[in-house]
């Protein structure tokens, strides 16, 4: 198989940082594509293999893709977000903030990982996760041992007593809190997969 030349970006030499042993490398659009304009600088990668020449995936800000990581598709990696080892962010998905995406992780379809987020081992987080939390009407964070659902921040064994005992059927719509114990015990076998 013939190398395909990368029209897509080039690799800024000068411009480097060194983490963890590992020299990134920062990027710059050859070509206007997506959201990306011409010349503009983007976060920065190990080698071309972290970013696909192809789509218009693209690393921005001081995102950072290391190892073997891979983005491609549509996908973004911004803020400070963090991929590296062997994972692969693809589709259409964001990774962003200060989460990091590590180990043999997948993050794809429509899906977000944010703020201070860790997605690690062999952990895979499709557009089914953001489909499922999105019936919700309600924002719903998952953090260590943490599940935040609305304004209502608990333990897993925490939300496992409150639905146990219908603590929050009265304060919302049937509907809702099927949806929201739904998404719970969904979030739930997520972290119990992680332990």
């Amino acid at each position: 198989m013939a190398k395909t030349a990368n029209e897509k970006y080039e690799i800024l030499k000068k411009k480097s940082i060194t983490i963890f042993g590992k020299k990134l490398f920062r990027i710059k659009a050859k070509m206007s594509f997506g959201n990306v304009k011409k010349n503009e600088e983007g976060g920065f990668i190990e080698s071309e293999k972290n970013l696909s020449v192809f789509g218009d995936a693209w690393v921005s800000g001081n995102a950072r893709v290391s190892g073997n990581a891979r983005v491609f598709g549509n996908a973004w990696v911004y803020g400070n977000a963090w991929v590296s080892g062997d994972a692969w962010v693809y589709g259409n998905a964001w990774v962003s903030g200060n989460a990091w995406v590590s180990g043999n992780a997948r993050v794809s379809g429509n899906a977000e990982v944010s703020g201070n987020a860790r997605v690690s081992g062999n952990a895979k987080i499709t557009n089914t996760v953001i489909n499922l939390i999105g019936v919700c009407d309600f924002n719903i964070t998952m953090y260590g041992k943490f599940l935040q659902i609305g304004c209502f921040l608990h333990t897993f064994k925490e939300w496992e007593k409150i639905y146990k005992n219908n603590k929050y059927k009265n304060q919302t719509s049937p509907e809702d809190y099927k949806r929201c114990k739904k998404a719970y015990l969904f979030c739930r076998s997520i972290y119990k997969q992680n332990q």
